[in-house]
């Protein structure tokens, strides 16, 4: 690639600066709004298992802690990423609801997704009003699950698959991490570094996710991946039992 300047004759040169417009970063700034734990979507309440991983010794400091979040972003993560990056691809919202209840096996867990996807839906309706967000809260009045709500919430925002993706790959991160934080007091800027080194993991999830929904669009959803964690359904389970618990999951 040459590296002389380009001349005022030629135009600006081409790449990702010149590419970005308004319609980019309005884009980008909703993003990170959706992606912000701030939020108010009720995500602050779950620990996604890292509670009951805590109570069993699983998870102890920021060595645990990564390889528990990288088991997770690797599994339901990624199945939770290609739902949300189908959901923003138009791909019908009522087969993939049907696709996440398969692919969520434990009752206590379906209901976790549930719950998350009516309180998200209502600051997504608040936010970035949209008629495919009004269909579903007519649909599921109780709520349909969160990786639909948040790929619907995506696209209503000017968002693509990759970015819905992205957002829940994070999002399979960043709430276990910081529920780790207040469960055994860790460094927050220790547990900070831990997601820098897991930044690379979350886009690779992302990508295949996005690359698994263009092919839902055109063979429906059965072709998303269907990865499952075994110990966290049954660790979801157990923590429903509880009388005396920090999160609700």
């Amino acid at each position: 690639m040459s590296t002389e300047p380009t001349s005022p004759e030629a135009g600006p040169a081409a790449g990702p600066t010149t590419a970005a417009g308004p319609a980019a970063t309005a884009a980008l700034g909703a993003l990170l709004l959706l992606t912000d734990g701030r939020l108010p979507s009720g995500a602050h309440a779950h620990s996604g298992g890292v509670e009951a991983a805590v109570a069993t010794g699983r998870v102890t400091d920021t060595g645990s802690l990564h390889a528990f979040l990288l088991g997770r972003l690797t599994t339901t993560g990624l199945t939770t990423a290609a739902l949300a990056a189908a959901a923003c691809a138009e791909v019908d919202p009522r087969e993939l609801d049907a696709a996440a209840d398969a692919r969520t096996p434990a009752p206590t867990a379906r209901a976790v997704s549930r719950r998350l996807g009516r309180q998200l839906l209502r600051a997504a309706r608040a936010a970035w009003p949209h008629p495919a967000l009004d269909q579903l809260a007519a649909a599921w009045p109780r709520g349909p699950h969160q990786s639909v709500v948040l790929g619907t919430t995506a696209r209503a925002a000017g968002l693509d698959p990759h970015h819905a993706a992205l957002a829940a790959a994070h999002d399979t991160v960043t709430g276990s991490a910081t529920a780790a934080v207040r469960l055994l007091g860790l460094d927050p800027i220790a547990v900070s570094a831990v997601q820098a080194r897991l930044a690379g993991q979350v886009d690779a999830v992302a990508a295949r996710a996005a690359e698994a929904a263009h092919r839902a669009r055109v063979h429906g959803p059965d072709v998303l991946p269907a990865h499952s964690a075994p110990l966290l359904d049954l660790l979801a389970e157990d923590h429903a039992t509880w009388e005396v618990r920090l999160f609700a999951s």
